[in-house]
């Protein structure tokens, strides 16, 4: 079975010590392609040399809502300018977080509005971080994209309904880590009913590991193991899974080959 992990942030500091070995690691698993999403303008340097060191990492670039402090008004024309140069496969992390105190929501929706526009006038997917705050995230993309704008919703948590808005609007759903922990129930629900064309998986490396390494560092080798949990709530073949959300990926993000 060839994997995506269509969400994983490989150029973190928590892999500068042994990142050959996690994209190997990686490989081993089954786990050929990543899409490597950026959170601020001053880390996207180190992030076109990681993905430029080894075959099957694509990077996106973007501004994160949660590092906003870091943000300045000229990191969306800086972005801009990078798309042109650089041509990534899409746009992120983006979004917005209502979780996290004293992010400033008006900020928040600036940077998250311009990245919007500029997937839309650069015809690239989006990476979006939408935490307690997928309907405002749906407004967004309503007010400035209806029918033009497509993307992953990543580390979704939201309701069933919220889903099926997304869907409609062009956007996929990314699972990962928190879907193999038996007390989300309601994630478990959708990742059991929800349409196999809307799916992707995801591991969020370094961050939400899945329950058998809870509070472990995480990394992409670990995408098999929520590939077995969606399976089993599913009752569905691994191997049916993973055809379908690699090639939703590859459909997506107009991946190449492995």
């Amino acid at each position: 079975m060839l994997l995506v992990d269509s969400h994983c942030h490989l150029d973190a500091t928590e892999f500068d010590p042994d990142r050959a070995a996690v994209v190997a690691r990686a490989r081993a698993a089954g786990v050929h392609r990543q899409i490597v999403p950026a959170v601020t303008a001053a880390s996207w340097p180190k992030l076109r040399e990681v993905c430029g060191a080894a075959p099957g990492l694509f990077p996106a670039y973007g501004l994160h809502p949660t590092f906003l402090a870091e943000h300045r008004p000229g990191d969306l024309d800086a972005l801009g300018e990078w798309i042109v140069r650089e041509r990534p496969l899409a746009i992120g992390e983006c979004g917005l977080d209502f979780f996290v105190e004293g992010l400033d929501r008006t900020a928040q929706a600036r940077y998250f509005d311009g990245q919007l526009r500029l997937a839309r006038d650069h015809d690239l997917p989006l990476v979006v971080h939408a935490r307690r705050a997928v309907d405002a995230v749906i407004a967004a993309i309503r007010r400035i994209g209806t029918g033009s704008l497509r993307g992953v919703v990543h580390s979704f948590s939201g309701s069933p309904e919220q889903a099926r808005q997304l869907w409609d609007l062009g956007f996929m759903i990314g699972l990962g880590g928190p879907v193999t922990y038996d007390r989300a129930q309601r994630l478990r629900r959708l990742a059991a009913r929800m349409p196999l064309e809307f799916l992707l998986l995801e591991t969020d490396a370094p961050d939400q590991p899945d329950a058998a390494i809870r509070g472990q560092r995480n990394e992409p080798a670990r995408l098999p193991r929520v590939l077995e949990v969606i399976a089993g709530l599913r009752g569905q073949d691994p191997a049916e899974i993973a055809e379908a959300t690699s090639a939703n990926a590859s459909r997506l993000f107009a991946l190449p080959p492995p």
